[in-house]
């Protein structure tokens, strides 16, 4: 048995490619409890109040919580031959007479009947309220899941009666079109990619009408526009601006047009697709691995499925009729622009659209554009897009999407903002470029301009604030810690701590390096732990310079720099407690001075400046001299020092006290 639906079955059960909305299940078949029920809401999908194309109906498949049972229950063929017969006939009795398309089917073995309830091209409908001869005739509409009684809601009716023999664009037919213009080979691809059993219908004909893409005018087949959209090879032939173009802006003041990409000469899902592919390759990712947890950071530029519900969006619900302008995306340095024509349907406000009301179920411009690209999973259920773009753009952790449209609702534009480290990235490029030709107040005003843009972004804040030191600003860089915690008050904000107690050390304020000192937070990144360490240890304080230190873990091991710093504060510590201080404690010396001497044979031997391989050395030899190591141990630290760095008297004169103090000239 062949099915004859546009659907894959088992995609139906599962609400797969189709909004629940959309589809009723009934466990059993009772023209008496359950007939009365299916007429209304076929005359309900009929009506297709919302513009979703109707919807569809499952007899043998029991539901809980809104899903179908699985495996499904099933009818007996008589329960389906019976069922079937008793619903045509009752469906003439709906005003003006309608028919849906009844698809006997087969799941996992057991027998189901399917009802397929298009939207109307006669609508409104009317249909009895209960199986009584000489019931009174109601108007039916979905409203979400619900078989709704217009009759008792009169604004509902009203708009119901405004739909009358108003066909949504894409769902009319095009006579100046052929048939010939639509292509085989794509409806069957489309078929077998959403697995529907139409796929099988030899005869073409009847292929295209029983997916509703074709229809019988004056002794001929036309298609429908919905066909010439998905299934022509050049849609834009009959719908100037059924195209999408993609133009990336220069960062800089000019607005120079970097480059142009335009997605058209074929169907519009083909023209979704590739354009997706493409903005998803322009789009980085950055994976930061952070010490001490379990998982790592990770962020993308524009979120893929924050991208793809904007641009899907944006095909969607524009208008094919008389609007010749294409569906528009703009790339700004700091932001990416959707734009569509023209804006969204009345009903439609702001409030809708930044989550602060909830949509109101007014008809969407189109019916069968939606039903495609859900059955194809480019779309999702209707009303979730735009909640699942600030979704998605939370979750990134970038700012929240933006939408828009004038007062006369002639464009719909979907801002989407840059990831703020994305938008630091390419203020840093900017930064190092302007450095190199030498122009500094260009770079600063640069990195100005980029915290200004978003005072949340610590890498911008910190390269503020290092700019603003290097030219003796101690103030300014504390302005910016300010203003930073204010803005982001839960980040992190250690490398600011740390970079302020810097200056404020080399200006030889120690007080005030101290007080700043006092800020830190518990530090879990490798970076902040190491530069927190050597501030405390500029500022004396030792033992919380040791405890960061220790709080690095084994990435101390790695890090030149940082061992030998750990390395000396460890030198620093011994020396209060060796013997005849007050604080002596033989063993604690010891162990001190034996752990630095391991750091300083590990530095070096690693890959380092001459600077840092010499004053290793340096300390190296002091290690060993306080030790009382063999005295050719202590002299060849001392000599590797001056080998490094010839010109440090330091190293000579520890290397000639060497000598003088053991009698070798």
């Amino acid at each position: 048995m062949s099915s004859i639906l546009p659907i894959n079955v088992d995609d139906l059960l599962r609400l797969q490619g189709v909004e629940s909305a959309r589809v009723e299940f009934k466990a059993s078949w009772d023209e008496k409890t359950t007939g009365s029920q299916i007429i209304r809401t076929i005359c309900a999908f009929a009506n297709d109040f919302q513009n979703l194309n109707g919807g569809y109906i499952a007899l043998g498949v029991a539901e809980q919580d809104g899903a179908a049972v699985l495996p499904v229950k099933g009818l007996s063929e008589k329960e389906i031959e019976d069922a079937q017969k008793w619903i045509r006939g009752r469906c003439n009795v709906i005003d003006p007479v309608y028919q849906p398309v009844l698809s006997p089917e087969i799941h996992e073995g057991q027998r189901i009947l399917v009802i397929w309830a298009p939207g109307s091209q006669a609508r409104p409908h009317q249909a009895p309220e209960s199986v009584e001869k000489g019931a009174s005739r109601k108007f039916y509409i979905r409203l979400g899941s619900e078989t709704v009684d217009a009759d008792r809601q009169p604004e509902l009716k009203t708009q119901l009666m405004q739909l009358t023999a108003r066909v949504p664009f894409d769902d009319r037919r095009a006579l100046q079109a052929s048939v010939l213009d639509i292509r085989e080979t794509k409806v069957r691809e489309f078929l077998n990619d959403i697995g529907s059993g139409l796929v099988d219908e030899a005869d073409t004909k009847a292929l295209y009408r029983a997916l509703r893409i074709a229809d019988p005018v004056n002794g001929h087949d036309a298609p429908r526009n919905v066909g010439l959209l998905f299934f022509s090879q050049n849609p834009e032939q009959w719908f100037p601006g059924a195209r999408i173009e993609v133009v990336q802006f220069a960062g800089d003041s000019s607005g120079n047009v970097l480059e142009e990409k335009v997605f058209s000469n074929r169907p519009v899902q083909e023209q979704l697709r590739e354009c997706l592919a493409y903005l998803e390759g322009l789009s980085v990712r950055m994976i930061q691995k952070l010490p001490g947890r379990t998982q790592a950071g990770h962020w993308v530029s524009y979120p893929s499925l924050a991208l793809r519900e904007a641009l899907v969006n944006a095909v969607y619900h524009r208008s094919y009729e008389g609007v010749q302008e294409p569906v528009k995306v703009y790339l700004y340095p700091d932001r990416m622009e959707i734009i569509s024509y023209p804006g969204p349907v009345p009903g439609i406000e702001t409030k809708h659209l930044d989550g602060s009301a909830p949509l109101p179920p007014v008809p969407a411009r189109n019916r069968r554009i939606g039903e495609l690209l859900k059955e194809l999973r480019l779309a999702e259920g209707r009303g979730t897009g735009i909640p699942e773009v600030r979704r998605t753009m939370k979750k990134n952790g970038s700012p929240p999407p933006r939408f828009d449209f004038d007062e006369a609702r002639s464009y719909f534009r979907v801002t989407l903002p840059v990831h703020p480290e994305y938008q630091a990235i390419l203020a840093f490029q900017d930064v190092a470029h302007l450095r190199a030709v030498g122009d500094v107040q260009g770079a600063l005003q640069r990195l100005q301009e980029a915290y200004k843009a978003n005072p949340a972004t610590l890498g911008v804040a910190v390269e503020l604030a290092k700019e603003l030191v290097s030219k003796g600003d101690i103030h300014g860089a504390e302005n910016i810690y300010q203003q930073f915690k204010a803005s982001a008050p839960a980040e992190n904000s250690a490398s600011l701590i740390t970079l302020i107690a810097s200056a404020w050390l080399d200006a030889g304020e120690q007080k005030k390096a101290v007080t700043w000192l006092n800020r830190l937070p518990e530090l879990d990144a490798v970076g902040d732990t190491f530069e927190a360490a050597i501030q405390e240890k500029r500022a004396g304080r030792l033992k919380k310079a040791h405890r960061y230190f220790q709080l690095a873990g084994n990435a101390v091991l790695q890090d030149a720099k940082a061992l030998h710093e750990f390395a000396q504060v460890k030198m620093k510590l011994a020396g209060e407690v060796r013997p005849g201080h007050r604080s002596q404690s033989s063993a604690a010396y010891t162990r001190l001075l034996d752990e630095a001497k391991e750091m300083l044979q590990r530095v070096v031997q690693m890959d380092a400046p001459r600077a840092r391989h010499a004053w290793a050395w340096f300390d190296l030899g002091n290690v060993l001299r306080w030790s009382k190591a063999p005295l050719p141990d202590i002299r060849r630290a001392f000599e590797r020092a001056v080998e490094y760095d010839p010109h440090e008297n330091r190293f000579l004169r520890a290397l000639n006290e060497l000598d003088d103090r053991n009698g070798r000239h």
